[in-house]
């Protein structure tokens, strides 16, 4: 017994000292994914069923100025684009599987992360299942769309305007968050 309290303990501490450096001004119960930590997969992989762009503003290969804040260190960064698609993106707020307080207005989740999307574009106010795997929690919460964009969807790598390693492989940027370099 004396030992689970100890790990208990000490995870505990962990838990709470990784929160303990969100400088946000926002109060917690809005808090939003620029707030948390994301996941960056160093696959390229994207969803099946999932249609490369036909005529993408940024090519494969160029290189755009990321204009959103999706977190710390984006927003101004030089991406390279590494993939284009068509596609629905949507602005979803859920609550994580893992707990904690609910993300509002998480930018991007596709059409093809929503389990049983089909192919209708959803409508604000539609409560999904989401597939997508962007943070921690993400994946099997439920969740309610806030707004949808049929649009190009672009992947992309980039180093963090605050410094620390290149992320790769970030999902989602849409073409009205870059601008030409």
């Amino acid at each position: 017994m004396t030992k689970q309290l100890v790990f208990l303990s000490i995870a505990t501490i962990i838990v709470i000292s990784g929160c303990g450096n969100n400088t946000s001004q926002q109060p917690v119960a809005t808090m939003n994914h620029s707030d948390m930590n994301m996941n960056h997969p160093i696959s390229s992989e994207v969803p099946l069923g999932l249609k490369e762009a036909k005529n993408p503003t940024y090519e494969v290969g160029s290189q755009a100025v990321i204009q959103a804040e999706h977190m710390p260190g984006m927003k101004g960064a030089t991406a390279t684009i590494v993939g284009t698609y068509d596609t629905t993106a949507y602005a979803v707020s859920y609550t994580p599987t893992t707990g904690g307080q609910p993300v509002k207005n998480h930018k991007w989740v596709i059409l093809e992360e929503i389990e049983n999307a089909g192919n209708q574009t959803l409508k604000p106010g539609t409560e999904v299942t989401l597939e997508a795997d962007h943070m921690p929690g993400m994946k099997g919460a439920s969740a309610t769309i806030e707004s949808a964009e049929h649009t190009t969807v672009y992947v992309v790598d980039y180093n963090p305007t605050t410094g620390g390693e290149t992320v790769k492989n970030h999902k989602w940027v849409i073409g009205s968050e870059l601008s030409t370099k």
